[in-house]
């Protein structure tokens, strides 16, 4: 031992940061480090590769000094590259620290740094199992070694112990109580993070110092949280107007799930900030009055006609027909001097059936409004927490969200989780811990959170804005709530769920909590929070008074883009679709010519000389040459033909060859792109139909005209 202390004289306790910054040489090259440092690490058991990240601290609180090579100028400990390329002599360091303690100290110090580092890890992989999430009570945190002190061999003694951690959570050194203090408010709140799953690590690090840098939470002004009071006691109040007035009819309430509205107000707020201009919205029936209501503002006094029995369109509007909890509209929001247009679709009782509605109407405006960048048009798709994991189309969505072609620069996916499907509990519904679960098949960060604190529900809505119009990727919020009623204000929940229902009777509601909060804070005199829910009643039944004589005077669906249409009737609506001989012959000969010096397969060559013919003479015109042919005349006439679906490009029987590829360098070349200057764009892209979905396809197509049934 006297001899190990001698060879080791310049090692000291204290000198944590040293043996740290040693360490991350030794990781990335063993050899450049003396044998009997070697040997010490060597017999750490460690998870020293992922620890290696937090070396360089937080970006918040950058360590701007270091010890291994600092008399060599290199580039600080901030860059962890020009860190490990400086390997110290095997014989000694460079910079040699003065003598505070023995070797046992420095073992000691830095075993402690690379456990709390572990911890530090873990809790960030982990902590939301820990997270408060069920307003309710009855969703138990589940606890996981990996964020127990004890598993890294740390015991009640230890937990006042100074620990370097190199400003990992802004801090170059704390005692365990407070690395797992720290941990506990940021990771296991009323708000649970995953985002370790995500795959491109400026993505990971930026939610990291998002969330670890506050301590995940928003300190909101006074003003703030009134606003975020209103806008919760005009949807409460709302419901219960509603079910007041009209007691037992479907209505597919929001009850229970109010935080919904504020947090939505605050992703059109932030998201105005950030540069939106127009969000479509999709959603099932669950809340869609009061998202109507309270997001769009559909007067209030329309929702009450139609709950009368009144026609929600004029006769000439054309309406679907459809229930009140079915119904779409559009309206202008101002937020900040920032115009954003919403529209909110249509959407039949198949809950997730609009989701792919949404994309596509979001990508066709993009379109409209040159967002080449994706920031103007956003769309926004509420789930219900059983479908979203129990309808295929939902993983369908999520597939599409990064594909050139259907790609919208990321979706705002927001689950109103009440914890329950029409009767079903999450355990007999699902196979995973979270309903959220399947948005990890494109690395989305997902955002658990506590419905009953309406702050932590907006700051969060906020977090989830802000990823989306950075990185322009999906991004889910996990709202986790509960059904004051049943399946419909008609049911009777206690059938199958009779502890849950006896809970939810007995708690407070969302606008009772937080008023109560607000009060004791001060930020509000005591009997205020009742008199916004008077106020807002009078104004409700000033609403209700009106609403037997309204009737709808427009078809919101005939505005906007869509102002000056109206219903073709008669011979209109055949139309014209006649063209002239030349105009054919002009198309059809751009369809059967290749580029100079492009490599077609020799077989497309034998069909393009065949259509040539058909061109040429007009005799013999096959229904896939019919078909380029009408596409051709409708790109010369500025109309623009997009065509997306599986084998689109060549055709399920090659016989489109809507695309040619060079068979030297797999370069495209469209030739109905290349009929006349300035022509429409033709788009012509290949879906991720499935196999099973094209066969069934090929049947309907080859199958003789008296065998085409199902």
């Amino acid at each position: 031992m006297a001899s190990y202390l001698e060879d080791t004289s310049f090692l000291f306790g204290a000198n944590e940061a040293y043996v740290t910054e040693l360490y991350a040489q030794y990781l990335n090259d063993p050899g450049s480090v003396a044998a009997d440092w070697s040997d010490f690490f060597d017999g750490l058991d460690d998870n020293g590769k992922e620890l290696l990240r937090d070396l360089k601290g937080a970006s918040w609180a950058p360590r701007d000094t270091r010890v291994v090579g600092s008399g060599n100028g290199g580039g600080g400990a901030d860059s962890t590259a020009g860190l490990m390329q400086e390997a110290p002599s095997s014989a000694a360091p460079s910079f040699v620290p003065s003598m505070t303690g023995g070797a046992e100290q420095i073992r000691q110090a830095t075993m402690d740094s690379l456990r709390a580092l572990m911890l530090i890890r873990n809790y960030r992989v982990r902590g939301h199992l820990h997270a408060n999430l069920d307003p309710l009570g009855l969703v138990k945190p589940i606890s996981h070694a990996d964020l127990d002190p004890a598993t890294y061999g740390f015991s009640e003694r230890d937990m006042d112990r100074s620990i370097f951690i190199n400003y990992v959570l802004g801090l170059e050194s704390a005692s365990l109580r407070q690395i797992v203090r720290i941990l506990e408010e940021t990771y296991c709140g009323n708000i649970g993070v995953e985002y370790m799953h995500i795959q491109v690590p400026e993505e990971k690090s930026w939610i990291q110092e998002r969330i670890e840098g506050i301590r995940n939470q928003t300190d909101f002004t006074e003003l703030g949280k009134r606003t975020i009071l209103e806008r919760l006691t005009e949807a409460e109040t709302f419901e219960m107007f509603l079910d007041r007035k009209h007691r037992g009819t479907k209505r597919f309430g929001l009850d229970g799930g109010e935080a919904v509205v504020p947090a939505i107000e605050q992703i059109l707020k932030r998201g105005a900030q950030l540069g939106f201009e127009e969000m479509i919205i999709g959603m099932p029936h669950r809340g869609r009055l009061n998202v109507l209501a309270n997001i769009l503002n559909k007067p209030y006094k329309a929702i009450f006609s139609e709950f009368a029995g009144n026609a929600s369109q004029p006769d000439d509007g054309f309406g679907s027909g459809d229930v009140k909890y079915h119904l779409g509209t559009s309206s202008d929001r101002e937020f900040d001097g920032h115009t954003v247009h919403l529209s909110l679709t249509p959407n039949p009782s198949h809950l997730e059936a609009v989701n792919t509605v949404v994309l596509g109407k979001v990508r066709a405006k993009q379109r409209q409004r040159g967002d080449s960048d994706r920031e103007k048009v956003i769309g926004l798709l509420l789930h219900g927490d059983a479908a979203f994991p129990g309808q295929g189309i939902v993983a369908e969505t999520f597939d599409l969200s990064q594909l050139r072609g259907y790609r919208t620069g990321g979706t705002i996916h927001f689950i109103c989780n009440n914890q329950i499907g029409f009767t079903t509990a999450p355990s007999h519904s699902r196979s995973s811990p979270y309903c959220s679960d399947v948005a990890k098949m494109v690395s989305a960060p997902i955002f658990h959170v506590n419905g009953d604190d309406v702050e932590a529900c907006v700051h969060v809505a906020r977090m989830a804005t802000e990823y989306r119009q950075k990185f322009k990727k999906d991004v889910v919020i996990d709202l986790w709530c509960y059904r004051r009623h049943g399946h419909n204000e008609g049911d009777e929940p206690a059938f199958t769920q009779p502890l849950m229902y006896k809970k939810i009777a007995d708690h407070p509601t969302t606008r009772k909590i937080y008023a109560d909060k607000l009060e004791s804070q001060g930020v509000l005199k005591p009997g205020e929070a009742d008199k916004m829910v008077e106020r807002f009643q009078q104004h409700l039944e000033s609403e209700l008074e009106v609403s037997s004589s309204f009737i709808g005077n427009k078809a919101d669906w005939f505005e906007g883009k869509w102002e000056g249409f109206a219903m073709a009737s008669g011979d209109e609506r055949r139309g014209e679709t006649a063209v002239e001989m030349d105009v054919l012959r002009e198309v059809g000969h751009a369809l059967v010519t290749v580029p100079q010096n492009f490599n077609a397969n020799p077989k497309i060559n034998r069909q393009l000389d065949a259509k040539r013919k058909m061109i040429d003479t007009g005799e013999g015109i096959d229904w896939a040459t019919g078909e380029a042919l009408a596409f051709g005349t409708l790109l010369v006439e500025a109309t623009q033909v997009r065509l997306s679906g599986e084998d689109c490009k060549r055709g399920t029987f090659s016989q489109r060859h809507a695309v040619f590829i060079d068979q030297e360098t797999e370069e495209d070349y469209i030739p109905l792109n290349n009929i006349r200057f300035g022509q429409a764009p033709f788009e012509v892209i290949d879906s991720p139909l499935s196999e099973f979905g094209g066969a069934w396809f090929r049947i309907w197509l080859t199958a003789p005209p008296s065998r085409m049934r199902w």
